[in-house]
């Protein structure tokens, strides 16, 4: 079974456990998911499934997206494509549907997207430099300060914070704990926050690192 499924991050709610606790919960409209090509070792080198999320219109896709897509039988060619690795050769086929049955509440999941972007930031904001005093006669309020030594090593170390382009990049939140799943709606209510803005495309999968270890 896909371990795996394409969303899009709705927002965060709060709702309530058996024990009446408030929770904190990310809404992921996740799938359905159509199953567009499977690769096997014999074919490609190694066993994954591609699904797509979401569709364009006709007017915005590319000829050779289409016809792509019209090998697995969808009419419109998904939006967002993404490749699932398995282990083992893979059961689905072309055309199948993956939902968000494939997961259970309590389960532990890792929700990857792209975090919001902030634009060009500096020290104090981006790296949480201190700056200097804040006293009107400093004259030295928010800025980088010293970045290297003279005649050694004679010049600035690599990582130096300097600077730069903040967010707008692909991080993972791991071990997220699913509160809800509502089959019907497909959303999954998964336990604190998550990269990026509402409505931006996400990856839900079973988590790596957090699965209990099976008894030997």
């Amino acid at each position: 079974m896909i371990s795996s499924l394409l969303g899009k991050k709705i927002g965060m709610t709060q709702v309530y456990d058996a024990q009446n606790v408030l929770i904190p919960v990310t809404v992921v409209e996740a799938g359905p998911c159509a199953v567009v090509q499977v690769k096997t070792i014999a074919t490609d080198g190694y066993n994954a499934v591609q699904i797509g999320f979401s569709t364009k219109k006709i007017k915005n896709t590319a000829k050779q997206e289409l016809n792509h897509a019209k090998k697995a039988g969808l009419v419109l060619a998904p939006r967002v494509l993404g490749e699932v690795r398995l282990a083992e050769t893979p059961t689905q086929k072309v055309g199948d549907v993956v939902t968000v049955a494939s997961f259970q509440e309590g389960q532990l999941v890792d929700v990857i997207g792209v975090t919001k972007g902030k634009g060009f930031q500096g020290v104090v904001k981006r790296f949480r430099v201190a700056g200097g005093p804040a006293a009107h006669g400093s004259m030295f309020h928010r800025r980088i300060g010293s970045i290297g030594m003279r005649q050694t090593p004679g010049r600035t170390w690599k990582n130096q914070a300097m600077p730069g382009h903040m967010g707008s990049q692909r991080r993972t939140a791991q071990n997220l704990r699913v509160v809800k799943v509502i089959a019907d709606k497909n959303l999954i209510l998964v336990k604190g926050a998550i990269p990026g803005a509402n409505g931006d495309d996400v990856l839900v999968r079973t988590a790596i690192k957090g699965q209990p270890k099976s008894a030997a």
